[in-house]
């Protein structure tokens, strides 16, 4: 592959805002966004490149140059274009080029996604900041098509073309345009990547839940050791059922969040060496997705003196970021047909680990980033004498190794001060200055050509050096409020919106809804102990957003849910189906279906060889209120319902490291993957794509792995984000008990 190889001068990346917020409502000029890139495709001539280039964004505009124009002064666009609201972008995770590792994004029409193409970045932080840059841009052209544009504009937009991986006509450029390549940077050998850092407007809803999700767990954990600033934790819960123990050891870092993930990724043998006793000779083994890879690795018996022998190891680890900007990495034993046993080495099965990678600050509050490194395992013996005596085996096996991991890392950052600066700088701001960029250039947006279409074959344009950009901008720190379990035990008290029925019809009289006459193919379970069939809980299991959650970010324990679970279908299916709504077995086209007032259909889509369809059905008892958030949400744009549809997920029963995978955060689905809607008759059905995500697709199939031994409930409801829609409410809630996936029902189109 080519690639545009940058200097190692730091350049950043801004989000920022004008007065007036995100919705487009200040006008024309809306949020703007700058930084490096990597623009990834295939020439006419079938070279893949990989070309540094300076991305500016201004509101729902795009233009992307080989230099930044404002060390430039004049300098002139390479490519343009118009963000439209059938965009999406989907994390790719990393890849390999040239031994360096970047972190991709992919965008496609969600009309049409063979027009696609793709853009990278340095670091995975810098990936979900330009994800909300996009989606700030995708939130003005939706805000403008509903104020109303000329039926050309409309047409524009709702048509958007996206072809990344298009080709311009002049090919007599690119053998030149290649040519320059090997003269930027040290050398075409190695991929330097170039760090940044993005801004983006400061919301509340950020960074105040600390560890407490938005689900009550069940662990207690219980401190039984500090060793240089490490508390080594222990849960409790469960100590009496001999099945092992849980542990975690857990410290503040003082590194952002983004930088200490990119240490423990990395497998770079001296770096590792300054950290880690037991996998610092580690051998990638293979990729893939972005978000997967099995190494291997070794580990001299010297060092763990109760081994006779030399150790090897295969594990598999598996990362992602989730929407609060927490990393987590899965660790498992594995094996792998390129390294089976070898003479003179024992193989071990390491310890199943997770580790959780936090930011503590907001970067506003410092110039150095902080945050909070956990390590979990579950250790069969040996724990309970080490616990009572220091001079235990146990701190020569590998459990105590990878608690150990956690000291190491503190430490070796710590002799690193670098390390305290390499993170994304989080500014809020009031006004920004154009600099070298007129505001006239972005507002013809008769003369703009679409996003994708404009950033089609970029090979034939050659690189050149870049500056570092090292302004320094006012900023308004925000302060950050922080939630501990005190606050939380207290929110227990409180009780969620007790009028939440305000969002159906007042004045129509409530019908009598019959469980009874609806049947679906997963059988409705009697009792807590019956598997392979669902419930409705109540949602006291969830923390949802109080009435005064804009001013203290409080969260309350969740009510009885608005709509009533009536039934579900457990379908198997040749292919993904969108509107199952419309099929003669769905039971929203029976006789007793059609005469509800309203039905709400989710229908999860799960990636798997056959695929399945997990659909459940919510009845209201009266019609929608349609001047409710309810009412806006049903009859509201794709992107409104994107923006609001909200899942919270717990794992009630079943293996710890799918609990930590799936976690208790509340997660827009409609920001994770993609959502289909469509609203007709009676009902609103909602299709979630859970293939359309990588990071989705992997999680899912570690669940179905475990899922006979699962127990997990959910709760989706809207998203309130304006103090009249406070306090939220449960929409629905469904507790799926031990599902056997060989009972789902073929579903024909």
């Amino acid at each position: 592959m080519e690639t545009t190889k940058p200097k190692t001068t730091k350049v950043k990346v801004r989000i920022v805002e004008r007065e007036g917020g995100s919705d487009g409502s200040s006008g024309s000029g809306g949020s703007s966004g700058y930084g490096w890139v990597y623009h990834l495709g295939t020439n006419s001539i079938g070279r893949q490149y990989c070309h540094l280039r300076f991305l500016f964004i201004k509101g729902k505009f795009v233009k992307m140059y080989k230099r930044d124009p404002q060390d430039h002064p004049g300098i002139k666009h390479i490519r343009k274009g118009v963000i439209g609201p059938t965009l999406m972008v989907e994390e790719l995770g990393r890849r390999k080029i040239n031994n360096g590792d970047i972190y991709v994004l992919r965008f496609y029409n969600r009309l049409d996604e063979t027009k696609k193409g793709e853009i990278a970045c340095a670091t995975a932080g810098e990936v979900k900041q330009w994800m909300e840059a996009f989606d700030q841009g995708k939130q003005q052209a939706e805000f403008e098509l509903a104020r109303g544009l000329s039926v050309r504009n409309k047409l524009n937009l709702e048509t958007e073309i996206i072809n990344l991986e298009g080709h311009r006509p002049r090919v007599r450029t690119y053998a030149y345009g290649l040519k320059k390549l090997i003269r930027i940077g040290q050398g075409p050998e190695t991929l330097l990547r170039q760090s940044s850092s993005v801004a983006t407007k400061v919301r509340p809803d950020r960074y105040l839940e600390g560890e407490v999700g938005d689900a009550i767990e069940l662990h207690q954990w219980k401190c039984v050791r500090t060793v240089n600033g490490v508390r080594i934790f222990e849960d409790v819960s469960n100590s009496k059922s001999g099945k092992g123990v849980l542990v975690k050891a857990v410290s503040v870092i003082e590194a952002s969040a983004d930088a200490v993930f990119e240490v423990i990724l990395n497998l770079d043998q001296h770096q590792r060496y300054e950290w880690d006793m037991l996998t610092g000779d580690l051998e990638l083994l293979d990729s893939y997705d972005g978000h997967y890879d099995v190494v291997y690795g070794t580990c001299d018996s010297k060092y763990l003196s109760r081994w006779k022998s030399n150790r090897d190891f295969v594990f598999s680890r598996q990362w992602f970021q989730g929407q609060d900007g927490t990393y987590t990495i899965l660790q498992l034993p594995a094996v792998h047909k390129k390294r089976p046993s070898r003479s003179g080495y024992q193989r071990e099965k390491i310890n199943p680990s997770t580790w959780e990678i936090r930011d503590l600050n907001t970067p506003t509050e410092s110039n150095t980033g902080k945050c909070l490194v956990m390590l979990m395992l579950e250790i069969q013996e040996g724990w309970c004498r080490w616990k009572k005596s220091h001079g235990s085996k146990f701190e020569k096996t590998i459990p105590f190794a990878l608690l150990s991991q956690v000291e190491g890392l503190k430490e070796y950052i710590a002799a690193n001060p670098a390390f305290k600066f390499e993170h994304s700088a989080t500014v809020l701001q009031s006004r920004i200055s154009d600099g070298a960029i007129s505001s006239s250039e972005y507002e013809d947006s008769e003369a703009q050509d679409e996003f994708y279409d404009a950033m089609a074959d970029d090979s034939s344009s050659s690189s050149s050096s870049e500056e570092s950009d090292d302004d320094h901008e006012k900023t308004k720190k925000v302060k950050l409020r922080n939630v501990s379990w005190a606050i939380t035990s207290l929110s227990m008290m409180r009780a969620s919106d007790p009028d939440a029925s305000k969002d159906l019809d007042r004045f129509v009289t409530p019908i009598d809804i019959d469980p009874s006459q609806f049947h679906g193919s997963l059988n409705k379970g009697k009792d807590e102990n019956d598997s392979n069939c669902w419930t409705s809980p109540s949602g006291t299991g969830f923390m949802i957003r109080g009435k005064t959650y804009l001013k203290d970010s409080f969260k309350v324990m969740g009510g009885d849910p608005l709509l009533k679970l009536i039934s579900v279908d457990w379908f198997k299916v040749d292919k993904a189906i969108d509107g199952i709504s419309l099929h003669p077995r769905c039971l929203v086209q029976t006789e007793a279906g059609k005469k509800l007032p309203f039905i709400l259909v989710i229908n999860l889509q799960i990636p798997s060889k056959p695929n399945y369809s997990l659909v459940l059905y919510y009845a209201a008892d009266r019609p929608i209120n349609k001047s409710s958030l309810l009412g806006k949400f049903v009859d509201g744009t794709d992107l409104f319902r994107d923006s609001r549809f909200k899942l919270i997920p717990s794992i009630i029963e079943g293996y710890w490291m799918v609990k930590r995978a799936v976690g208790t955060k509340a997660c827009l689905l409609g920001k994770a993957v993609t959502c289909k809607y469509l609203r007709q008759d009676n009902f609103l059905e909602i299709a979630v794509d859970i293939g359309s995500s990588s990071v989705a697709r992997g999680v899912i199939g570690l669940v179905l792995g475990y899922v006979t031994s699962i127990v997990v409930d959910l709760a989706i409801l809207i998203e309130a984000k304006e103090e009249a829609d406070l306090p939220e409410y449960i929409l629905g809630t469904v507790r799926l008990n031990r599902l056997r996936i060989d009972t789902a029902v073929p579903l024909e189109v």
